[in-house]
């Protein structure tokens, strides 16, 4: 005979255990948090999803995936995303380096080694992937060097803002002022010195960065 109160019974409904793919919320936290700064780090290059996954050998579809949080990727899938950002691993996980746009005031600017009477500082931050840009002040007869120099094979552009300044390209002199530009390949040999009684100011800009 049928139990009268077992159609007053609540029904009971399966439990569906979580599966890989549910992260718990503080693992949650951190992959929203890696996949903004791959976000960040991708739109700061100009790439796409899809050119980000050509290079990384993933999907654009798995890669929005990660971007949003919604899933983890692996070790090497990680390394392989740091390489086609230009970036090593610890710039990928190093939440004290905004991915976004940074401001870097003057007075903070990483300072280059080099001759007497000239300064030469770091204005674009790594990491670095397609240029460099450093700013040069050169006092009167300062230069960088007593021989001309070579770094790499790069195209190197060297714009004055300020004075006068002489640049010596494989050993043929050219006297730039304000305004004026110099563009060359970064093995040629080259040197730059002031000349003049008054302080000089340079922007050089290289890509892709060389070392030196």
């Amino acid at each position: 005979m049928a139990d009268p109160l077992q159609d007053l019974a609540p029904p009971v409904r399966p439990v569906s255990a979580p599966t890989a793919a549910e992260p718990s919320a503080g693992a949650s936290t951190d992959a929203a948090a890696l996949g903004a700064r791959i976000r960040g780090y991708r739109e700061m290059r100009g790439l796409s999803l899809r050119a980000l996954g050509e290079a990384a050998q993933a999907s654009p579809g798995f890669l929005s995936q990660v971007e949003r949080g919604l899933v983890g990727a692996s070790i090497g899938m990680l390394r392989r995303i740091a390489d086609a950002l230009g970036l090593t691993m610890a710039d990928l996980f190093d939440q004290d380096t905004p991915a976004g746009p940074r401001v870097l005031r003057r007075a903070e600017r990483p300072a280059l080694h080099t001759a007497p009477g000239a300064r030469k500082y770091l204005v674009s931050q790594r990491p670095l992937t397609h240029l460099e840009v450093y700013a040069g002040e050169f006092d009167p007869g300062a230069s960088t060097g007593d021989e001309a120099y070579t770094h790499g094979d790069s195209q190197e552009i060297l714009l004055v803002l300020r004075g006068t300044v002489r640049v010596e390209l494989d050993g043929h002199p050219y006297v730039l002022g304000p305004g004026d530009s110099i563009e060359h390949r970064s093995a040629t040999p080259h040197r730059v010195a002031n000349t003049s009684d008054e302080p000089a100011e340079v922007l050089w800009i290289v890509s892709p960065p060389t070392p030196g």
